[in-house]
């Protein structure tokens, strides 16, 4: 009864983050921009599974990946050997990563290195810099500084390598922290960060996914690096369905997909969990109750089947309707009014990210962490002011064909910068905003929408499409850290010094200033 009932306000949640969305497409595509109507009802159905299933995984999320996490972290930190958090954290990293679903999509974008090579060096890249990630939180060391030295890295290494993976390789930093890896990597740190006595524990367990980021940049880069020549994307444009019954079809096909996907994705981290708890476990004080077990168990159930739903609705139903949608918009025989695109993009980034999973994830443990003093609102109205942002930025970008370097180098900059004026623990949580923003529904939609544009105006998508998760995932990361220098200039205002300033309540009267 206890789970029918929160099933029911997390479907109710996931209705309204859904809704928004949904009626501007549906406004659009009979005003603007018309498409097939069986795109159209392909999208009506996609929008229902992604309600249901987003429902399904938060729920499932919360009974079995979350304490999953947290127990891995803590067993492993007490046992007080190094050794065992490398390889744990590693190993954990790397297993999580590979079975990204959102990985397996964006390896088909990129012909020129096979796709097996591409996950691999993307999940190695995920497991060294969580390994780094999780001895920051041990060893206490200072995030904006690691942050600082991974992100210089990174650009000077851009410079070496053809500029046909820039994109690409910012789009894998976003795509790899996404429903699968979020909960897990999140509640690890919990874990971990819980072994420590000292009163800024619970803030440093934020900033894995912030970290965990930063890895499947550098491998990409470091494969284009040795690849070289051009990336040559594969034509997106949906096969149009015309009657119900080709719709029923084209869902029903793609179900079993789906169903192994999922089960690839999390039969290896649920059975790695199994085996460390029942190593742990024989010794009784390491041990679960077979209730919380049984929980456990049933949650995997509940994420199994809400993330089967979910990428179906995302990648059959919304899809082929991102792109078409996007490509009429662009269209070049609309002349100035083309430009009216990035408004619109503007005003669907602002409302898409509140449908991703793994969003609802980080603005639930924020708010558990710091006890409410951030609220789930103020984290979530932040994210979606920065990716409004983001979408107009690379619509614009589709539009003029401007280097994707000219906006992520002052972006980041100007991010880099504020994680030294704003307190902990925002540029933890902004980084690792700027990580979940970028999800499924940005790789299912927002890419699409953005390639559909790029074909219209006859541009690159390598090098103009391309980059829309990057965007993304870099906006968050100034949006999130805007409240804590607001609230870092009210205590100055006040004559407090801002190591004793008290952490008051952040309320939404911040955002509205």
């Amino acid at each position: 009864m206890f789970e029918k009932t929160v099933l029911l306000e997390k479907i109710k949640e996931s209705f309204a983050s859904v809704l928004p969305v949904t009626l501007i497409t549906v406004l659009l595509v009979l005003t603007v921009s018309p498409v097939d109507a069986g795109v159209l009802l392909s999208f009506l159905l996609g929008a229902v599974l992604l309600i249901v299933g987003m429902g399904l995984f938060s729920l499932g999320s919360d009974m079995s990946m979350i304490p999953m996490g947290e127990y891995i972290g803590a067993q492993m930190t007490k046992s007080k050997k190094i050794w065992l958090v490398v390889f744990l954290s590693f190993f954990v990293g790397f297993l999580a990563t590979i079975c990204e679903p959102d990985l397996q999509v964006l390896a088909t974008y990129v012909p020129n290195i096979n796709p097996l090579v591409l996950t691999w060096s993307v999940g190695l890249g995920v497991g060294i810099f969580l390994v780094l990630a999780m001895l920051r939180i041990l060893f206490k060391v200072n995030l904006s500084l690691l942050l600082w030295i991974c992100y210089i890295g990174v650009f000077i290494m851009a410079f070496f390598i053809n500029p046909n993976f820039w994109a690409v390789a910012f789009d894998s930093g976003g795509v790899t922290t996404g429903p699968m890896t979020v909960p897990f990597i999140m509640a690890l740190g919990v874990g971990v960060a819980s072994s420590r006595s000292d009163g800024g524990a619970d803030k440093d367990c934020f900033g894995l996914v912030a970290l965990s980021s930063v890895g499947p940049i550098s491998a990409v880069l470091i494969l284009g690096l040795i690849v070289g020549g051009d990336l040559v994307p594969p034509d997106m444009t949906p096969e149009v369905v015309h009657n119900s019954q080709a719709i029923a079809l084209n869902f029903l096909s793609e179900f079993p997909h789906y169903l192994w996907e999922v089960l690839l994705a999390l039969g290896p981290i649920s059975a790695a969990f199994f085996v460390f708890y029942f190593i742990c476990a024989k010794k009784p004080e390491n041990a679960m109750t077979k209730r919380t077990l049984w929980k456990i168990l049933v949650g995997l159930g509940y994420t199994y089947i809400g993330l089967v739903l979910f990428l179906l609705g995302a990648n059959v139903g919304f899809s082929p309707c991102g792109y078409l949608l996007g490509q009429g918009l662009a269209n070049p025989d609309k002349g100035f009014w083309r430009l009216i695109i990035i408004p619109i993009g503007a005003v669907v980034g602002y409302f898409i990210v509140q449908a991703e999973p793994a969003v609802h994830v980080l603005t639930k443990q924020v708010n558990s962490v710091t006890a409410g003093a951030i609220s789930r609102k103020v984290v979530l109205r932040c994210l979606s002011i920065g990716v409004s942002c983001s979408v107009a930025l690379a619509l614009l970008r589709v539009l003029t064909g401007v280097s994707i370097m000219w906006f992520l180098i002052p972006g980041y900059a100007i991010a880099l910068l504020l994680t030294i004026i704003v307190p902990s623990p925002f540029p933890s949580i902004a980084f690792d905003a700027g990580g979940v923003a970028s999800g499924p529904m940005t790789a299912a939609f927002l890419l699409p929408f953005a390639m559909g544009a790029c074909k219209a105006v006859d541009g690159n998508a390598a090098t103009d499409a391309f980059g829309v998760v990057a965007f993304v995932a870099m906006t968050p990361l100034i949006a999130v850290q805007i409240p804590g220098l607001i609230w870092h200039i009210r205590n100055l205002t006040a004559k407090k010094q801002p190591a004793e300033a008290q952490f008051v309540p952040i309320d939404e009267d911040i955002i509205d200033l």
